[in-house]
């Protein structure tokens, strides 16, 4: 099937009030269950974003204004690894993990076995409409849960092709695409599932949450905040730089690992201010020209950024254009905690840069706030870096290196505090979309738990504290 031809999809329309109970049959009935059914899905999933890649491309360009580069690098060929790695390691992910059974038990065997939650509920956000909200899926595929994928109403192109193809490559007994803004979201959470994964601010996920809890489904919320660089003052400026640049600049600023501002060690701050402009510049050139600048999702959004531009003095950019949704990267310096942009997560292409009195000013500014779900180090010393990553907590944390963590599948990708719970990525994935069922096996031939039975004699007694003490 090619971009060109309009593929004949099955009419996946049907009401949503019950959806949760309706695909819960395909996991508690066996079809999800074997590893054959999960590959095959996997595949599909593959199908799906390689046969219409342009199709994808398209609808990211016209959400976001993303490069078909960009959108190969941060979408469409991340969620096909994902599937592609998640189909290969399967069989071993799948099968029993032995564990020691103690003396006191013994002869016995112990093990794990993974069994899917059951259904499962995917909220995902606008900024990486296609990659957050089908990498959650693989890994709920690779579990042998059944899904529901309720993709943003605040990027509709994406939104809309992931509703008209996946009927064609999923199989709708256990995945559904559900389209639709609060009413839909909300007529989706009154439902019991067995695991709501959702993607988002605090805000709503504290309504999510609170709407798992009445029927005591656990949650995996991926959020953001405002994550942090430090530059310390023996890293390497220029390549720091240039690192920093591409990771805040990548989708204009909209990913929630994105450096969201800058604490830099006082006596380079200005070297630091000067390398990023030029990295900027070697990047992007004319930014508004630039095939890969991406735009502002919404007029609302943009607006809010506007608002934040004046909380300090713009050294770049700070041109913004209502009509093409565009902001220019800009560099704040002169800005202070108490400026508005530092009172919330920026989301957008501004990034503030903060003179620090070295590693300890960094610290100490890191225990006024809440735990960000990533933070940077650029230093070449290690002791800075020790200290670092021995007195902050982030979700995650780069050395010398922006954004680029989430693109290791062995490392597992989620927040703390504020910024979230749960993780995933790669085996972790699967694992938080299954439960790890332990199982103790012991043969009946030769009862030894005879000691433990009552009536309890003096010497059985003792006997029985000596083996289970």
């Amino acid at each position: 099937m090619t971009d060109a031809e309009a593929p004949a999809l099955p009419d996946a329309s049907a009401p949503i009030d019950d959806l949760a109970s309706e695909l819960r049959e395909a996991v508690t009935g066996g079809l999800t269950r074997p590893r054959a059914y999960r590959e095959q899905q996997l595949d599909g999933l593959v199908r799906m974003l390689l046969q219409h890649t342009s199709l994808w491309e398209a609808a990211l360009k016209a959400d976001l204004g993303k490069s078909e580069i960009e959108a190969h690098l941060t979408e469409i060929g991340f969620v096909v690894s994902e599937a592609r790695a998640a189909k290969r390691s399967l069989r071993r992910w799948m099968a029993p993990t032995l564990v020691p059974a103690p003396l006191a038990l013994q002869p016995a065997v112990a093990k794990t076995i993974a069994e899917p939650l059951g259904v499962s509920l995917i909220i995902a956000p606008w900024n990486y409409p296609l990659h957050l909200a089908l990498a959650p899926l693989v890994g709920a595929i690779a579990a042998g849960c059944a899904a529901v994928v309720k993709p943003s109403e605040v990027a509709p192109a994406t939104s809309r092709l992931l509703a008209e193809l996946a009927p064609a490559y999923l199989d709708p007994r256990s995945v559904r695409v559900v389209e639709g803004g609060v009413a839909e979201t909300t007529a989706l959470l009154a439902q019991r599932w067995d695991l709501v994964f959702y993607t988002g601010n605090a805000t709503v996920a504290r309504v999510v949450a609170a709407a798992a809890a009445k029927h005591l489904t656990p949650t995996v919320l991926e959020l953001g905040g405002k994550s942090p660089v430090y530059v310390h003052r023996s890293a390497d400026i220029p390549a720091a730089a240039r690192r920093i640049a591409w990771g805040k600049w990548l989708n204009a600023g909209q990913t929630c690992v994105a450096p969201d501002h800058i604490r830099v060690d006082r006596e380079v701050a200005g070297q630091l201010v000067d390398e990023l402009r030029r990295a900027t510049a070697e990047q992007l050139g004319d930014p508004r020209t630039s095939p890969d600048f991406a735009r502002i999702v919404n007029a609302r959004h943009l607006e809010r950024l506007q608002g934040l531009l004046g909380s300090g003095t713009a050294v770049t950019g700070g041109d913004s254009d209502a009509a093409e949704r565009y902001l220019a990267p800009t560099i704040l310096v002169d800005v202070d905690d108490a400026s508005p942009v530092m009172q919330q997560e920026i989301f957008g292409p501004i990034l503030p840069v903060l003179p620090v009195d070295g590693v300890d000013g960094f610290i100490a500014a890191m225990h006024g706030r809440e735990k960000p779900l990533a933070l940077y180090v650029f230093a070449r010393d290690r002791d800075a870096v020790r200290r670092v990553e021995r007195d902050t907590s982030s979700g995650s944390m780069g050395v010398n290196v922006a954004v680029a963590q989430v693109g290791a599948a062995s490392l597992p990708f989620g927040g703390v505090g504020e910024s979230g719970s749960g993780a995933y990525h790669g085996k972790h994935s699967f694992d938080a979309f299954s439960h790890r069922k332990p199982v103790l096996s012991k043969p009946t031939g030769v009862d030894t738990l005879r000691v433990i039975y009552p009536p309890f004699s003096d010497w059985r007694g003792r006997l029985a504290k000596r083996i289970l003490g």
